[in-house]
Order: structure tokens, then sequence, then C-alpha cells
């Protein structure tokens, strides 16, 4: 006798990539938080060279994903891709556990992270697109979600590591501090296997049509064989500030020429959609500048420019650790994610919900607004440190203008970008983003402390003349965005057009079903 198989609901099914992606998250962010001041504090670098290490490591990050979502849709599957990058990252983070202070090791742990993370992040969330296909409402709410999946899983990482660090550091060693907490990471992403293992199922029925098939042992053996080719070429162009800056802008040039391409090869039903991915490509490029300075100027601004302590009406609550203010970031976005998915369906219900065009305009307000902050902050600052509350509604801003626009951008993919093309676009968003994030590291050497210059009072004059600079940068993005809002109401008008007569008549027909003899 046949037996059917139940169909899995959508949250369950989302529930499976989101838990994944936030033990991904947590590797990657327990990373992050600590690595330029790692560079600085133990391998010698100067802030420079230590924010334009981590600037090209972060273009490669995110320009690899262009690579593995054609992998996953062409070669070895979705679902398969994913999971190999998770292992890739493991294995990178679990070298930057080895208590090392060898610059090439990092390079190349580096380098093992940067394949992983290509592997892992168009897949990750392509997949999430295909849950929720056909259905603008629920993509937007679903990306906002799983954005927040990745906080909730930075937000512990970025807590944990610093004191993991400080308290490991104390008691065995300062070197045995730093990579103990590198190796917290590595730990995660076994957590995030163990999960997945449990869940699976709720994913068998998503993928691309190569996770139907068995994987072909040639295809598999040349995909990993490229990524051991990638891992040296990385550390190659870590070790050359030179050779980055050609690599990034070449990849610029290459991107915007691929978007070109696209345009005029598509079909004109498709052409609308196209540019006006285009169109929000560029403007998320200028917002991961901003987002840059996270891990690079306002992390070592919190180092020499921030009181440490957090206090309320006079009373002593706690204090952090300066790498620990990056996790403001995190926490902002848990909050506000969940108030931004119910303003989102609640408009959406009634017919009024904003464009995603108008969406990111309000995005740059935002951030724009988060910069001028650090700026007011300073005229209050005793002894050159403005208070940790300074740092709390500058990140809160900042956080808000990054949920409009970066946590809409992979949505604003799933939206306009035609399903066939849709893990390599997801890649191309990476790769714009990945640029972006190595110019915001430039940017970031505005505020170089000169050698020597131990003084906070003057410090906080370099930051801050950077930040009300970024500040100023952000409404100029605010007014361009909004400047381009009928072009892009122009276009969304066409695009859904398009899909429109694209769709075929309803037809009355029997219901498949998914049967087991």
């Amino acid at each position: 006798m046949a037996t059917q198989n139940p169909p899995v609901s959508q949250t369950k099914s989302f529930s499976t990539v989101f838990l994944i992606e936030m033990w991904e998250r947590f590797g990657f962010y327990g990373m992050q938080v600590l690595m330029v001041t790692y560079m600085m504090k133990k391998l010698g670098f100067a802030d420079t060279k230590a924010n334009l290490v981590w600037g090209a490591a972060a273009a490669l990050i995110y320009a690899t994903p262009a690579i593995g979502g054609w992998v996953g849709d062409k070669l070895i599957g979705t679902r398969r891709t994913m999971l190999l990058g998770a292992l890739v990252l493991m294995l990178g983070y679990a070298m930057l556990w080895i208590p090392s202070d060898n610059a090439y090791l990092l390079y190349c742990a580096l380098g093992v992270i940067i394949v992983g993370n290509g592997f892992f992040k168009p897949n990750a969330g392509n997949l999430v697109r295909k849950i929720y296909e056909g259905d603008d409402t629920k993509i937007d709410s679903a990306f906002t979600i799983y954005y927040m999946a990745v906080n909730v899983g930075s937000m512990i990482s970025m807590t944990l590591t610093p004191w993991i660090r400080d308290y490991v550091g104390a008691h065995y060693g300062d070197a045995m501090g730093w990579h103990t907490a590198f190796g917290v990471c590595a730990i995660g992403l076994l957590l995030g296997f163990g999960n997945y293992a449990l869940m699976s199922r709720t994913l068998a029925h998503i993928g691309s049509p190569t996770d139907a098939s068995r994987v072909n042992p040639v295809r598999l053996l040349g995909v990993l064989a490229c990524g051991v080719a990638m891992v040296f070429v990385s550390a190659f162009i870590l070790q050359s500030e030179l050779v980055a800056r050609i690599c990034v802008y070449a990849a610029g040039v290459v991107i915007l020429g691929i978007f070109v391409h696209l345009i005029r090869s598509s079909q004109r039903s498709e052409r609308a959609g196209l540019i006006a991915a285009l169109v929000l490509v560029a403007q998320t490029i200028f917002f991961f500048i901003f987002y840059q300075q996270m891990s690079t100027s306002l992390n070592l601004f919190a180092q020499k420019n921030v009181n440490l302590s957090f206090d309320f009406f006079g009373i002593h609550l706690f204090n952090w650790i300066p790498e620990q203010f990056q996790n403001l970031n995190a926490i902002w976005i848990v909050i506000l994610s969940p108030v931004l998915v119910f303003a989102y369906n609640t408009l959406g219900r009634i017919g009024k919900d904003p464009s995603v065009a108008a969406k990111f305009a309000w995005g740059f307000a935002a951030v724009a607004a988060g910069f001028f902050v650090y700026g007011l902050g300073a005229h209050s600052a005793v002894n050159g440190q403005v208070t940790a509350w300074t740092m709390v509604w500058g990140y809160g801003l900042y956080s808000l203008g990054e949920l409009l626009v970066s946590g809409l951008g992979l949505a604003m993919i799933a939206r306009y970008v035609p399903a066939r093309m849709g893990g390599f676009m997801m890649g191309a968003y990476y790769v714009a983003s990945g640029i972006s994030q190595y110019l915001g590291s430039v940017v970031a050497n505005y505020a170089h402390i000169p050698e020597g210059l131990t003084d906070p009072v003057q410090s906080l004059g370099i930051y801050t003349s950077l930040f009300n600079k970024l500040g100023f940068v952000g409404v100029g993005c605010t007014v361009i965005a909004i400047a381009v809002l009928p072009l892009m109401k122009k276009l969304s008008n066409s695009h859904a057009e398009a899909v429109a007569e694209a769709k075929p008549l309803p037809a009355v027909h029997s219901e498949e079903w998914n049967v087991q003899a």
C-alpha cells in the first residue's frame, strides 16, 4: 500500500536554514570581533595594515560566494554546497586555534575561511529564496528574520570570545587566550552540524535540480581541488596591499560588466527587474563602506576613546571589553527585526508596504544619524572619552539602517532577479558587498593614529572627524536614494507586469503527492 509523506511547512524548512546560519555566524563574528586587534596586539601590525588586511579578507569573503552560488546551482547542489562550506569554515577556525603567532598561518587560515564562506553563504540564502518563492510580502519578512538569525549567533559570540580571550589569557597566558577564543568559533560550527542532522528532513524537497541526483565524484573532486587552490591564492593576496587593491578593483569592473551583459542578453520581460537590482546593488556598495567601520574605526575608537563603564544615573552597572561594543550591532538587530517584520506584514495586508527602494532611503538616513551621534558625543567627552551610552545610541541608528539596507539586499535579489539566475546573482551581490568593505577599510585609515600618540583627547578629534564626514556622506546617499525613487517605482511596476504576464492561466489538475511504495 502506498503511503504519502505529509507536506513540510515553510516555517519548518525556514527554521532549519535559520539555525545552521545562526551557528555559522556565531563562528564568523566570534572571529571577526577579535581579528583586527589580534593583528595589532599579537602580530605587531600597524592600525592601517590591520585594517587593510581585514578589509581584503572581507572583500574575498564576500567575493567567493559568486563562485559558490554557481557551484550550488550547477555542479553539486545547493544543500550539499552549503554543508561543504560549513565544514570548511570549521577547519579554518580550527587553524586559528593553533597556538602560533606566525603571520602566514593566519593568512592561510583566513584563506580557508574565505573559501568556506564562498560555499556556504549564497546557498543558504538561496534556500530561503526557494522556500518563499513567489510570495513578495513573505520574502521581505523572511529575509528580515533570516538576518536576525545572523545576529542571534553573532550576539552570543561577540560577547563570549573577547571574554574567553581575557579569562583564559589571565590564567594560562595571553597567547592561549587568543587562540582558545578562536577555537570556540570552530565548536560553534560543530553544533550547527548537529542541529542540521536532526532537522535535514525539512529541506529534502528544497534545493537546486542537482540536489535531486547523486553527486558526481569527478565534479566533487574538481570543486575540492579548486577550493584548495583558492586558499593559497587568497593567502598570497592578503600578504600584499598592492595585489589586494588590484584584485578588489578588478572585481568591481567584472561585476559591473556581468550586470551589463545580463541586462543586455536577458529577455525583455526580465530587464526591468535586473536594472532595479543593479541600482539597489550600487546603493548597497555605499552602505557597506559604513558597515566596515564596525570592525575597524569604531572598534579602535572603543579601544581608545570610550569609557568602558555603563552607568545609570550615577549607579555603576557593569564594564565591557572594548571589542564587545561591536555586539551592540547584533543586539539592536535582534531587538529591531521583529518590529520591522510586524510593520512589513501590517502594511502589506493593507497594500501600503513601502518599496525596497524607499526602505533603502530610510536606511541611509538612519546610518547618517548614527554617525552624527558619535560626533555629538565628543562634545560631552571627559578626558577624551565618550560615554558607553553614546555607543549604544549610535549603534542603534546604525543597526536600523543596516536592517533597512543590508537586511533587505537578499530580498531584493529574490524579488527582482529571475529564479534561473538566483544563486549566481546572490553571489554577485556579495562580491559588490565585499568590494565596498575593502573600500570601508581604506576610509577607516583616514582615522590613522600616529605611532606614539597616546593622548585620548587628540585621538578623539581624529576619530570624530571621520565619523562626522561619514554622517554627511550618509546624508548625500539619502538624497540620491530619494531622487531615484520615481525611477525605481517605474522599474518595479514594469517588473510586476512582466511577472504577471508570464504566469500561466490557472488550470484544473490532479494533486501530485510524494509517495513511497
